[in-house]
């Protein structure tokens, strides 16, 4: 979810768009007369620097649709304790 704001409007509300960032995930939008500016909670931001990061591997993007697209039936089954 996106809320849309103005400057103005944020700056009486901060306390509530702040929150609504952390608890709920949502991304608040503040529109400025110099742009606009966005708003989302910690764990949403270290959430894409890491896809940003897994990305940047040569081929893990690849990786990562290929065992997508594979049946679950075919995938190992985790035994706690084994070696990988």
């Amino acid at each position: 979810m996106m809320t849309n704001t103005t400057i103005t409007n944020f700056r009486k509300k901060i306390f509530a768009y702040v929150d609504q960032a952390i608890r709920f995930g949502d991304v608040v939008n503040v529109a400025t007369k110099n742009g606009n500016a966005v708003l989302i909670s910690e764990d949403e931001y270290m959430g894409m620097l890491e896809t940003s990061r897994l990305a940047a591997i040569p081929g893990m993007v690849d990786s990562i649709k290929r065992a997508a697209a594979e049946p679950i039936e075919e995938g190992a089954v985790y035994v706690p304790g084994e070696d990988w």
